[in-house]
């Protein structure tokens, strides 16, 4: 990210329609924030390979929903408990659902589902359906 992202973030959304698409999903197409090595990075899903240090010190597990942002919290309303009750994770359901696609309503209704549900054998389907989207270009949902 640049220096200065959050600048750079308000100054795009002066623009109506980035203002609306920053309120539908928390994430814009083209996030002004993001230097062109980054842009690279997020492309191929390299920006997460940081994350497993986080895996390995326990702090993270693979398959759980993301980290929550502190100026995301509110967005959560009464779910912020039970999304907080499991481990944060690399990936998980909405990931594989649609990822950037989705508007944050229903990935935070994705991640409650996920907090509700989880098991081995679901965590184990994620993973594989991770695999895929990351071998297969034609899975990849940007």
């Amino acid at each position: 990210m640049h220096v200065d992202a959050e600048v750079r973030l308000q100054k795009v959304l002066e623009d109506p329609q980035h203002a609306a698409d920053w309120k539908h999903s928390q994430k814009l197409r083209s996030d002004p924030r993001i230097t062109p090595l980054g842009r690279l990075l997020r492309r191929y899903d390299l920006d997460e390979l940081p994350q497993l240090w986080n895996v390995f010190n326990g702090q993270m597990s693979l398959v759980g929903p993301r980290p929550i942002p502190l100026n995301e919290v509110e967005l959560f309303g009464s779910d912020l408990g039970t999304v907080l009750s499991v481990k944060p994770g690399m990936t998980g359901l909405w990931q594989v659902s649609g990822r950037n696609r989705l508007p944050h309503w229903q990935r935070v209704m994705l991640d409650v589902s996920y907090a509700q549900r989880q098991s081995v054998a679901v965590n184990l389907a994620l993973l594989l359906r991770t695999a895929q989207m990351l071998v297969d270009p034609a899975q990849r949902i940007e």
